[in-house]
């Protein structure tokens, strides 16, 4: 399946990056303000389409439709799609949005794909499998290369969101010692961790399981983890929640072979 995922998630790209070279296209705001454009509809379709012939029993939660109010039932397996990560880097140009495609299994991300088509990169994470990493030019897909977490240094290096950062993420990341940070968007912060370019992703703001899905599989295929910040595994299917909206994420951090809370929580 894996292969079959990375197909989809190429050809959902090609089809953002023929509306990303246009000047002219539609876009709006959502019900929640956050834009759409017709990139992440006609991936969306592109992503709908495919996965129904690969993996027909399977649920597939996207972002798109589960805004207009359709939303499939789960049980334990179900796909996480989102067909355009990174609108307002789309929208700004600036490259750093990507096509995210996951498999849930039991609460756990088992498997994912994240490709950056204005970079030319795709990732892709397999649980106990490892993860990968390619270049992809004019949709055809180079040689893969194993990546992985690398162990953390004296001072380590932050990667944060370009668009999303909060002042708690800020406060955060001023417990640790650091070499530098580094913005970057969509789910090409957890990719960096993953490949071992940056040490810790901590996202102390909203992000839907759709948004995180994807790159959560390829930094646990690599050998890292994604916590929330009572130090459990991020989980999947989260649906009644009490106190937001069905799968909403709570806050969480994204890191190489260590326990970010015990460096936070180390004298100075």
């Amino acid at each position: 399946m894996l292969d079959d995922l990375v197909g989809v998630a190429i050809e959902a790209g090609a089809s953002i990056l023929g509306v990303y070279a246009r000047d002219d296209f539609a876009q709006r705001a959502k019900v929640d303000g956050s834009p759409v454009t017709e990139a992440d509809a006609a991936a969306e379709a592109i992503i709908l389409a495919r996965l129904a012939v690969i993996a027909p029993d399977v649920p597939v939660v996207a972002e798109e439709a589960c805004s207009e109010g359709r939303m499939p039932a789960t049980d334990r397996r179900f796909f996480l799609v989102d067909p355009l990560d990174g609108t307002k880097e789309f929208l700004n140009r600036n490259g750093d949005f990507t096509v995210n495609i996951a498999l849930i299994e039991d609460g756990r991300p088992v498997l994912g794909v994240v490709y950056a088509p204005a970079h030319g990169e795709i990732y892709a994470g397999r649980e106990g499998a490892g993860a990968q990493r390619a270049e992809v030019t004019d949709g055809a897909v180079g040689a893969w290369r194993t990546i992985s977490v690398r162990p953390p240094p004296r001072a380590l290096d932050v990667v944060a969101s370009r668009s999303h950062l909060s002042e708690e993420t800020r406060d955060f990341c001023a417990r640790f010692p650091m070499a530098e940070m580094v913005s970057a968007g969509s789910s090409l912060k957890f990719c960096r961790v993953a490949a071992g370019d940056a040490d810790l992703y901590p996202r102390l703001g909203r992000t839907m399981e759709w948004d995180t899905a994807a790159g959560d599989a390829v930094v646990r295929a690599a050998g890292g983890a994604v916590r929330t910040m009572d130090g459990r595994p991020l989980a999947y299917g989260k649906r009644d929640q009490a106190e937001d909206a069905d799968f909403a994420n709570p806050w969480f951090v994204a890191s190489g072979p260590f326990d970010p809370f015990a460096v936070a929580a180390e004298p100075a």
